[in-house]
């Protein structure tokens, strides 16, 4: 089905056909972008609701400022559609986050527009500094605007950001995109303190008041808009007690202003772009702004997949048969099992309360749930915190963002040897969101760290004993549990607990001449290859390791003695990963043997379905496959 741009975004191929255009005709810009939007990611999906509540900022940002010499850095990236849109990207934005397809990023190689190539929360305002920063070293006039969500300010590097832009004297504008969402509702004090700019009734009529007036006065005169703000932000401290912390910080504070009023953002944004120093324009949005559903169910909408434009109707897999579970909701109801088992039992997690499926603990057991905001340091650290008082804490962080917290795992975990239970969602290649979510590196950067376990579940079953184990009042170590998106293989999944002794696999077959050895989810790729490779003649054995750390050196021991050829597959980077632990442990005891690693190859991976990466990696069933079938013709001499 061909989709079709409005009359007049069909005829903006750069920000340089829409600055030909009259500012009366903006609105129907705004309306043709936002239906753009709408009717392609209902048919081939992707982010939704954060570009919507943008699209006036984005048309704005790039009339006024001379993009790409002006430098616009996108926090997070879910909400640059629009910006993607408007930069000579409209007839390629139907291959969006398809596999060789565009990104659905910032993303420095794909475009001159993308300034700085995003993912994770909390990056702009540092690297807007740096440019801005840059182009005084240099003598430029070139400026630099960070556009970052509510939801991102409550990070600390955010924080640490502002702290620097206040004392770097750089010419940079910070917009605040305040709509109180990130993925789930805001949590926090900041949140409180925005809402109450926002919302006080005395200043926002004072402001108007004033705002209108200076603006009336002609040109020339004494008074001006800009001495309006002057006299606005001396307003602030006397209206809102709470309004000083961003001029605290040295930066200027304007607004807060409707970010849907694309008359008011492009004179605003005019004159800000004259007043030099660093700066915050604080804008109030609507997530999902211009589709209702969107706007009444935020969570819902942040990436609903394909849907019913006029309808709203979500797309489900066509498929009667029984659906095993997401992985996520395996980790979601069974916490609140063993909460029920175990009163220490805590969950934490950063902003990803519905993404992780905690968010059924929450509403069940409110009091011992914690969603502690986009702050991943934090939730580790308050992690150990609690766990130092005898709470048994589940923190739970996707294996793309721990690598933000990876001091403190190290400082203030593993050091401490605090068994805080650390359930690593997505690891392994995500999909359709690309390098700055795969969870390619948790292995190896926990497995080098003293005192931890790390783990890995085959199936739903392995899960829910692994996290069982995890609990267990005996168990004095960190121990970390990966596990991929997406379905795993049991529809049966519920099934009685049993602790599983750490550092113990499993053999799930015998073989002859070789062996394969898998780690996590994978294994069920293994289980696909061997029933490929039967007809063949091909008969691998398949040993389930469970754990890299410690590893079970007896199953090892018994796979070496009995196949001189190995193969070993992981959702993991191949470089220090699983097959790196087996290789140590062959050097350490002197064993023979061909071994073959599988796993995400040393390169960044870029984004599509997972099993078209995981071809892609080839460690896939074909892949295993593949890899088996070259060892067993090789000629393997052991001395």
């Amino acid at each position: 089905m061909e989709i079709l741009a409005g009359p007049l975004l069909q005829k903006i191929d750069s920000p340089d056909d829409l600055k030909k255009l009259h500012r009366d005709q903006l609105h129907q810009v705004c309306s043709e972008l936002r239906q753009y939007i709408i009717d392609v990611v209902s048919v081939h999906g992707g982010h939704f609701a954060a570009s919507l509540g943008v699209v006036e900022l984005s048309v704005a940002l790039h009339y006024i400022y001379n993009t790409p010499y002006d430098q616009l850095v996108w926090d997070v990236g879910h909400q640059a559609y629009g910006h993607k849109i408007l930069t000579g990207r409209r007839d390629k934005f139907i291959s969006n986050r398809k596999y060789n397809g565009i990104s659905g990023f910032p993303k420095r190689t794909e475009s001159i527009y993308d300034t700085f190539g995003v993912g994770h929360s909390s990056t702009s305002i540092s690297a807007a500094l740096g440019m801005a920063m840059a182009a005084k070293y240099k003598g430029e006039n070139r400026k630099s605007v960070a556009i970052i969500g509510d939801g991102s300010m409550t990070a600390g590097m955010a924080f640490e950001a502002m702290n620097h832009a206040g004392v770097a004297d750089s010419d940079i504008l910070i917009i605040l995109n305040d709509n109180c969402m990130s993925i789930d509702p805001n949590v926090g004090a900041l949140k409180s303190y925005l809402t109450d700019i926002s919302t006080s009734p005395t200043y926002n009529k004072m402001r108007d008041e004033i705002w209108n007036l200076m603006g009336k006065l002609p040109v020339g005169k004494t008074f001006s808009r800009e001495m309006a703000s002057k006299l606005e932000a001396n307003m602030k401290g006397v209206v809102s007690k709470s309004s000083n912390l961003f001029e605290a910080l040295n930066l200027r504070y304007f607004g807060p202003i409707d970010g849907h009023n694309i008359t008011n953002l492009v004179d605003t944004l005019k004159d800000l772009k004259n007043i030099p120093g660093p700066k915050l324009l604080h804008i109030v949005t609507v997530k999902g702004k211009g589709y209702a559903l969107a706007e009444k169910d935020q969570t819902k909408w942040h990436a609903p997949g394909l849907f019913d434009k006029l309808t709203g109707e979500i797309v489900k897999k066509k498929n009667n048969a029984p659906q095993p579970p997401k992985y996520q909701d395996v980790f979601g109801y069974t916490l609140i099992e063993l909460a029920e088992m175990n009163p220490q039992i805590m969950g934490v997690t950063p902003a990803m309360l519905s993404g992780s499926s905690m968010k059924f603990m929450k509403e069940q057991m409110p009091n011992r749930t914690f969603d502690v905001g986009i702050c991943e340091q934090h939730a580790v650290t308050v992690s150990a915190g609690l766990t130092t008082q005898g709470m048994r804490v589940f923190c739970n962080i996707y294996s793309s963002f721990m690598q933000r917290a990876y001091d403190q795992v190290v400082h203030d975990v593993a050091i401490q040897k605090l068994p805080v239970v650390f359930c690593l969602d997505r690891a392994g290649l995500v999909g359709e969101d690309g390098p700055t979510h795969h969870g390619c590196y948790d292995i190896p950067i926990m497995r080098c760290i003293p005192n931890m376990v790390v783990s890995a579940p085959m199936n739903e079953e392995e899960l829910r004993n692994l996290m069982y184990t995890a609990q267990l009042e005996h168990n004095k170590s960190p121990f970390v549990i990966r596990y991929p998106r997406g379905e795993g293989s049991m529809v049966e999944w519920r099934t009685a607990f049993k602790e599983i002794p750490i550092g113990k696999g499993r053999k799930l077959k015998d073989g002859e001449g070789i062996a394969i050895l898998s780690f996590g989810h994978p294994g069920i790729f293994a289980q696909a290859a061997i029933r490929q490779l039967r007809s063949e003649g091909i008969n691998p054995a398949h040993y389930d390791l469970r754990f890299v750390k410690p590893l079970d050196e007896e199953l090892l021991h018994e796979a070496f003695s009995n196949y001189d050829k190995i193969v070993t597959v992981e959702d993991g980077t191949v470089v220090g990963g699983f097959g790196s632990a087996i290789l140590e442990f062959m050097n350490k005891n002197n064993y023979k043997a061909s071994v073959t690693i599988l796993g995400i190859p040393d390169k960044i991976v870029e984004h599509g379905s997972p099993k078209e990466l995981q071809r892609e990696c080839e460690y896939d069933a074909e892949g295993i496959a593949a890899a088996v079938r070259v060892l067993m013709e090789e000629k393997v001499t052991v001395s």
